[in-house]
């Protein structure tokens, strides 16, 4: 899965696509290695922090969780991110991972 339980929430792994002509979750993907992400695509550019402002809209939009509990954690600059979701891990947990089972599975 591309999250796992950290102290005071959970991280979600991502890869982001800036400029991608909409805001939409793509669903979730893997890399060469093998490790899990959920892929995303949003419209804005990747120029200070505008991406992130709407990858972080975007997640909040789509799991219904406030936007004050996502923070980027790693990856400020990269199109590979990790966010942290703020709250009980377990709750969480619970919650993205039925979020993430109606999402599309993707192979790349």
């Amino acid at each position: 899965m591309p999250f796992r339980a950290v102290p005071g929430g959970v991280s979600l792994r991502l890869r982001v696509t800036p400029r991608g002509g909409a805001d939409r979750v793509e669903g979730l993907g893997a890399d060469a290695d093998g490790a899990r992400h959920l892929r995303l695509r949003v419209s804005a550019i990747a120029e200070k922090g505008k991406a992130n402002e709407a990858v972080l809209k975007l997640l909040a939009k789509s799991t219904g969780l406030p936007r004050s509990s996502l923070s980027i954690a790693s990856g400020e600059t990269g199109r590979t991110k990790a966010v942290l979701v703020a709250g009980e891990p377990e709750a969480l947990l619970a919650r993205l991972g039925a979020w993430l089972a109606s999402l599309p599975e993707r192979g790349d």
